[in-house]
């Protein structure tokens, strides 16, 4: 059995920023606490340094030992992509001062390891999450994405993990 592992997943927005706490240990990943940063409608530097404290106060409160976040894709607006990744950048410099590793996942990359496919839609990924999670109600859908954010950190754990015992069984013999 391996230890227990608590995981943040993050779906970046310049207006809302979803977040998911994960406890994962062995094949288990259990739901510990969901919801999403609201930045309103102010200036877009103000939004930032919302979106930076609150992932620094989640970080606290939450004390995850891992961040999971969703990589930027190409929007077809390039201002839209240029404010997600700066909206980004702001939830994964809150995390520096608490030397946690960080992994990327692109969405696509996302919804295949939730949904068994890269094309999967918003909905089809919630009812994955919910299902995954046993949860009893749905989370907002920027929830719910950091949740499949952090399930995508959690089963390529998992999946390292069999690699790397298989890898000393087999060295040891």
């Amino acid at each position: 059995m391996t230890e227990r592992q608590r995981i943040l997943g993050i779906d970046p927005g310049s207006r809302l920023t979803g977040f998911g706490v994960l406890d994962c240990a062995s094949n288990c990943a259990t739901y510990v606490a969901s919801g999403a940063v609201r930045t309103g409608e102010g200036a877009f530097p103000e939004r930032l340094r919302m979106i930076f404290h609150s992932i620094r106060e989640i970080v606290e409160e939450y004390q995850p030992d891992v961040v999971a976040i969703e990589s930027v894709f190409m929007h077809r607006n390039a201002g839209s992509a240029l404010k997600l990744g700066q909206a980004r950048s702001a939830a994964i410099c809150a995390t520096f001062g608490f030397a946690l590793e960080i992994h990327e996942y692109a969405p696509r990359e996302i919804k295949q390891a939730i949904v068994g496919t890269g094309a999967a839609t918003k909905d089809q990924v919630l009812h994955m999450v919910r299902s995954l999670l046993e949860l009893d109600g749905n989370p907002s859908p920027d929830a719910a994405d950091a949740l499949a954010t952090a399930l995508c950190y959690a089963h390529q754990r998992r999946l390292h993990l069999k690699v790397s015992s298989s890898a000393a069984i087999v060295g040891l013999q």
